[in-house]
């Protein structure tokens, strides 16, 4: 990935916001365009060299951010909380001015997504609200509705936060850890979050999907990416053993071949793909 990393002013839930981002190869080629959105306590920097691996592998070019409250990005105010709705405003409203600010026509030329944790359900949203916009989505370990697992394992996230030097690193990856914890952790707690689904809106989205999945995930069953399957015909899902919430971790080899097969097999999709 490029040491180059650049920041970019929008307007977002009501106040102007500074979104870090990095491109990975020409911004401005002609190559098909792939979109990273990070997990719930995830950043740029915590992508690591994964995205130029997958880039370089697929013949992409790549677009990583940090939402706002995460790595270098505007940081959540102290009495922020978010609502329910976190996702949905991140995939409606976030992304397509990011898309706007950065010169990202998806009506033109769509990209592709890959999306971790949150930010799968973020890019599940958006193809759903958009689907003539995106070429293809790549999901791993995607939410669609909430699991007593998910709960049960976000709570001991905040015993680790009270009790462990996680604050500590998670400041390698973010200006302001406890923005980044506290906004995702929080809101994953309170009880209203509970009700929390996409299933019905996922019938919208028309592109191919590839929803990738540890058989050992601590944040969600298998039910997660099998809903996924049971409502978008274009879906292919793939289970991975020995891997738990973070396939581009666990088992990253793993993970870069059925990507490349899954764009390979749909790449025609690409407007100017041969």
């Amino acid at each position: 990935m490029s040491d180059e990393v650049e920041f970019v002013a929008l307007e977002f839930d009501g106040r102007r916001v500074s979104i870090e981002y990095q491109w990975i190869g020409d911004a401005a080629g002609h190559a098909p365009l792939l979109v990273f959105l990070h997990e719930g306590l995830g950043s740029r920097a915590m992508w690591k060299d994964f995205p130029a691996r997958l880039c370089a592998r697929c013949g992409f070019r790549g677009l990583v951010y940090s939402r706002p409250g995460y790595g270098r990005s505007t940081p959540r105010a102290p009495d922020e909380r978010w609502g329910v709705d976190f996702m949905h405003r991140q995939a409606h409203a976030l992304l397509p001015a990011l898309f706007a600010e950065l010169g990202v026509d998806s009506g033109v030329t769509p990209p592709w997504l890959i999306g971790h944790s949150d930010g799968g359900s973020i890019a599940l949203l958006y193809a759903a609200r958009y689907p003539a916009a995106v070429a293809g989505l790549i999901v791993l370990s995607p939410h669609i509705m909430v699991e007593d697992l998910s709960i049960a394992s976000i709570e001991k996230a905040r015993d680790a936060w009270r009790d462990t030097d996680l604050g500590q690193r998670l400041a390698r990856y973010h200006d302001n850890p406890d923005s980044a914890f506290r906004g995702w952790n929080e809101i994953w707690l309170d009880p209203a979050f509970r009700a929390w689904s996409i299933e019905a809106e996922l019938e919208a989205i028309e592109c191919p999907v590839l929803a990738l999945q540890g058989i050992d995930d601590e944040y969600g069953t298998l039910a997660q990416v099998h809903g996924i399957a049971a409502r978008v015909p274009t879906a292919r899902v793939v289970e991975i053993p020995d891997c738990g919430h973070s396939p581009q971790r666990d088992q990253p080899a793993r993970l870069l071949d059925e990507v490349v097969d899954f764009v390979g097999a749909n790449r025609a999709r690409v407007v100017g793909a041969e």
